[in-house]
């Protein structure tokens, strides 16, 4: 499914550079297919606004070649952001109140960075539960990251998240599919990889509690993926299936930038799993010098650029483009309505049938 550049956004000559299928406006009106309306409520620092935009786009974008895609990324007002920012937003980004008005076929929000100890205490609490709560009565299907599926269990189904006793759990992790026959799952890789990276959980039991379908679920990462009990109305991650290859040791790179300008006192860990044993040497190297105070050498990013394997993409690109295609079956041609005739809301893809 081919995004449209139906405006001078620049993550889409960023994605066209990187040989991705971008749609020209005009190419697009010759071609008698189906357009699809999907939002991205970006809720991401500004250091990482961008990337998350290109990186919910691929997904989407890559998902398959038949519908067009049209992205409409907005934000929060309520979100600290720098002039620069700011003036990015001013110009490419569209305000709730205009999504509102056109409508959403699928919604997407990413994660975000937090202050405050209780998520119902940040200034962007009331403004996301407002979307949420919008996009439940007008959106065929919501797909929440990391943070934004601790906010909806919350709000949503009183579930509130709780700090990890083992601190923050962050790398790439190897995850089952629980539900091999939803068709979310259906025909992906039964055993794959997936990034996390959060100081906080909600449990199984938790997600069983507030009628969750389990979807995806790791030993060591716990659940990562799971539906609303009507089986698609929301598609809960608790990873980061968006990740670049990159996005972990960028990651890494700023918290040990912070640890040298002193603003954390303890030399962050190793993302688990995520390096090779090369890179793994070249970073102790690293740490060993930082540690004898030669805190100005430069971190190894190019180098260690090169040695980065991605064992998750795949299998994300799979579950957005079975979401994608069921969006595609049940959405309503009207923007401002949800299903087609016939579908249930409370069972949607027909899976209590």
């Amino acid at each position: 499914m081919p995004l449209v550049a139906y405006k001078d956004l620049p993550a889409f000559k960023r994605l066209q550079q990187e040989g991705r299928t971008v749609l020209p406006p005009d190419r697009a009106a010759q071609q008698d297919i189906r357009e699809m309306h999907v939002g991205l409520l970006n809720m991401m620092p500004d250091t990482a606004l961008q990337a998350t935009e290109r990186q919910f786009f691929r997904l989407v974008g890559e998902s398959n070649q038949i519908a067009q895609f049209y992205m409409h990324p907005f934000t929060l007002p309520e979100l600290p952001r720098g002039t620069e920012a700011k003036a990015y937003i001013e110009q490419y980004y569209e305000s709730f109140e205009e999504i509102q008005a056109q409508g959403l076929d699928a919604l997407i929000i990413s994660g975000a960075n937090v202050s405050q100890p209780e998520l119902d205490k940040e200034p962007f609490w009331e403004p996301l539960q407002n979307v949420m709560d919008w996009a439940w009565d007008n959106v065929t299907s919501t797909v929440c990251s990391c943070l934004a599926t601790h906010a909806v269990m919350q709000f949503r189904y009183g579930q509130k998240r709780t700090p990890r006793k083992q601190g923050k759990l962050w790398g790439v992790y190897e995850h089952r599919v629980i539900d091999r026959q939803h068709p979310v799952t259906e025909h992906m890789n039964t055993l794959f990889h997936a990034p996390h990276s959060r100081f906080n959980d909600i449990s199984q039991t938790q997600f069983e509690t507030a009628g969750m379908k389990i979807l995806a679920q790791s030993e060591q990462a716990g659940v990562h993926m799971a539906t609303s009990p009507d089986g698609f109305r929301l598609i809960c991650f608790q990873g980061h299936p968006e990740y670049d290859t990159v996005s972990l040791l960028k990651e890494y790179k700023r918290e040990v930038s912070l640890y040298t300008s002193g603003e954390r006192s303890e030399y962050p860990s190793l993302p688990q799993n995520f390096f090779n044993d090369l890179s793994e040497v070249i970073l102790e190297e690293y740490r060993n010098q930082i540690m004898s105070g030669n805190t100005g050498l430069e971190f190894p990013e190019v180098e260690l650029t090169e040695q980065l394997d991605n064992t998750w993409r795949d299998s994300a690109r799979s579950v957005i483009a079975n979401w994608a295609g069921q969006v595609y079956q049940t959405t309503n041609v009207d923007r401002q309505k949800i299903f087609m005739d016939g579908v249930d809301p409370d069972d949607p893809l027909g899976l209590k049938g």
